[in-house]
């Protein structure tokens, strides 16, 4: 059960990104590199392996963020947003 219930989530979460990108006219890269509007959920997950949230004299910034990365954070949902986006 717990199985299915996390196939569930998974599968919501990519059809909300590839609503949001559709609706957005927006593609992002896919593993081959080229763009599409239909991303697989994990080779979103791989992409963001190298974001980092750094703590320096006391403030928090974050690493590796890329313009291809904030664009593909850009399309989820505002909650998804103030995870990667610390000044929102």
């Amino acid at each position: 059960m717990l199985m299915g219930l996390s196939l569930l989530v998974y599968t919501l979460g990519q059809r909300q990104l590839r609503a949001n990108l559709k609706q957005n006219n927006t593609k992002v890269k896919n593993n081959t590199g080229k763009l599409t509007d239909k991303p697989t959920l994990p080779w979103i997950f791989q992409c963001f392996q190298g974001i980092h949230v750094v703590i320096i004299n006391g403030v928090k910034q974050i690493s590796n963020l890329t313009d291809s990365r904030l664009t593909t954070i850009n399309n989820f949902s505002k909650s998804c947003q103030r995870y990667y986006i610390l000044s929102g």
